[in-house]
């Protein structure tokens, strides 16, 4: 990712969008493990952060909005808590000056604090809920915002009316936002690059309008034709045979079985992902064996 820019991954459920994630902040799953590999940041290997630069770094440097708001806050707190304790965990502060910060974001995302401060989460609704984690993940004006699919579960004025309040945010502040997301139809409202990822492999990143338009991998080209066109006949054209197993992966290139100009070459070998022009990579045996 560059600073400053909003990033985009995606790719269909399961592909392993919401590990990386997790993985930036090394959230891991108790039964789970990181193999290798690094995640640097500003020059920082945050797989080697002690427990305490750990507990700085999250959320001060790197803040989250989790996927389904929902579930991610306490019902038995009020949002004025959930407040007061993501800052009082990082910094000392006074519950006047956290109020008057979160209000000040919260009224960024059109939210009255005077309400909303002081309800409980089963009385937002879905959207309000979104926002009120937007506004708890900038109390702390981190350096880098992950989103999580933040639009799942919102109708779509909901979803329309939330990608432009974070579009606004980051015209305001600058932060670097790093989006993940299936819709492709709602990352292309708001991200400046594309990383498209397979079965836990990115094989194509580049600018949105050359993912969307100029699309080089058989994949992203699939993700695109998938999306039904809005102008003539409705026509969605989906990508063929099941998604293979994770665990047990196809051999070579993962996609060869669903891709309709796969080779040989693709069956037994694993393509690398390189730079075939400036700010787009791939990883397809098209672009690194053309014939």
């Amino acid at each position: 990712m560059i600073k400053g820019e909003v990033f985009g991954l995606s790719g269909e459920s399961g592909c392993g969008k919401t590990v990386i994630a997790h993985c930036i902040l090394k959230l891991v799953a108790p039964n789970g493990f990181i193999e290798g590999g690094k995640i640097m940041f500003e020059g920082k290997d945050v797989l080697y952060m002690s427990d305490e630069e750990l507990r700085k770094y999250r959320w001060k440097d790197v803040a989250i909005i989790f996927q389904g708001a929902q579930s991610a806050l306490n019902p038995l707190l009020l949002v004025n808590a959930h407040m007061v304790d993501t800052v009082l965990a990082h910094q000392k502060s006074s519950k006047n000056d956290i109020f008057e910060r979160s209000g000040e974001f919260l009224k960024l995302l059109r939210l009255d604090p005077n309400l909303v401060l002081k309800m409980y989460p089963h009385e937002l609704s879905g959207g309000m809920k979104q926002r009120s984690m937007s506004a708890m993940s900038l109390l702390l004006t981190p350096k880098l915002l992950i989103l999580d699919e933040p639009t799942t579960a919102l109708d779509m004025l909901t979803q329309r009316y939330l990608l432009k309040m974070l579009r606004d945010i980051h015209e305001e502040t600058g932060i670097t936002m790093f989006y993940i997301t299936h819709d492709l139809t709602v990352m292309s409202e708001i991200v400046d690059r594309i990383g498209i990822m397979y079965l836990g492999n990115i094989v194509e990143i580049g600018k949105t309008k050359d993912i969307f338009y100029d699309p080089l991998h058989p994949y992203t080209e699939a993700l695109i034709n998938a999306i039904p066109s809005i102008v003539g006949d409705v026509i969605a054209t989906p990508i063929p045979g099941p998604i293979p197993d994770p665990v047990n992966p196809p051999s070579g290139c993962n996609f060869h079985p669903r891709c309709p100009e796969a080779t040989e070459l693709c069956e037994k070998t694993k393509p690398e992902l390189i730079e075939v022009e400036k700010g787009r990579l791939v990883a397809c045996h098209k672009y690194s064996n053309p014939s």
